[in-house]
């Protein structure tokens, strides 16, 4: 194995590892901004009212998505193997 074929396999890893985390991150931030934006309206100012709903929309998402992160977990595994020599 050369160093640009380490090199792609490390920006897959990468790119992998950014596309699995996207989709629970970015709800979690939608959510914490909308559940921030709401307590600045209202002034009140608890912190478990932004970590409860934040935590049960990345739960939901992490749930729904779950097959699909499987699905490219594997693929990402399928290509280390495959570029190992591992049939």
């Amino acid at each position: 194995m050369d160093e640009n074929s380490v090199i792609d396999l490390c920006r897959y890893a990468i790119l992998s590892a950014l596309i699995i985390a996207a989709p629970i991150l970015v709800i979690g931030m939608i959510v914490g901004l909308v559940v921030g934006l709401m307590q600045a309206l209202t002034q009140v100012q608890d912190q478990t009212l932004s970590f409860v709903p934040k935590l049960l929309a990345m739960a939901l998402v992490f749930v729904l998505c779950f097959p699909w992160l499987i699905n490219r977990m594997v693929e990402f595994t399928r290509v280390i193997f495959l570029s190992a020599g591992i049939p």
